[in-house]
């Protein structure tokens, strides 16, 4: 695991998200492809401090500069992480559109691209409180940037990668808002 500590309490910020990871994302196997990176301690953790849309564009593009110049070997994928800034999801889905164009303004267009974690995530015709969003709502506001050629090694390996989303909403459903909030309360203990 490696860690950027760029804000005060970046420590507990990056220990709840591993919690987050090792319980829901890698716990119920929501991406199958999250164990093995983490495992091999290949996720960087970089904690923002931005407190504006602005100050975090310049983290994205650290961010976006420091994997694609990084050993796969060292850095597979960078969650960057960013508590202070988009809390709103509507703000923060309207800010994907800038992210989107920081890849493309570092000409990284399909070496790296962004996936999206939030507390409040909702999925598009979803009301707010479907256990599905839950999938990738997340215990701060993050931008996951994967290595494209990473995604694509993860997509020919896997038998049924397009029935991926449709069984993380039936294990959410099967969890019910209970168990999640079970799940969750129990991830924020252990850490």
């Amino acid at each position: 695991m490696q860690a950027r500590a760029s804000v005060a309490g970046a420590e507990a910020v990056v220990a709840a998200t591993v919690a987050w990871l090792e319980a829901a994302v890698i716990g119920l196997d929501l991406c199958p492809f999250a164990r093995g990176v983490h495992a091999g301690k290949r996720i960087r953790y970089a904690v923002s401090a931005a407190e504006t849309a602005g100050g975090l564009l310049e983290a994205l593009l650290d961010e976006l500069r420091t994997l694609a110049a990084a050993d796969p070997g060292e850095i597979e994928t960078t969650l960057l992480i960013h508590p202070q800034v988009l809390g709103d999801f509507l703000d923060y889905n309207d800010f994907l559109d800038v992210a989107e164009a920081a890849v493309d303004e570092l000409a990284l267009g399909g070496v790296i691209q962004i996936a999206s974690f939030h507390p409040q995530y909702q999925f598009a015709g979803t009301a707010p409180d479907d256990v599905g969003n839950c999938s990738n709502r997340s215990p701060y506001p993050m931008l996951h940037l994967l290595r494209e050629a990473s995604v694509e090694r993860a997509v020919a390996a896997h038998p049924d990668i397009d029935r991926i989303p449709q069984q993380n909403i039936e294990t959410l459903r099967r969890l019910g808002r209970a168990g999640w909030d079970r799940l969750m309360t129990d991830s924020r203990a252990k850490k």
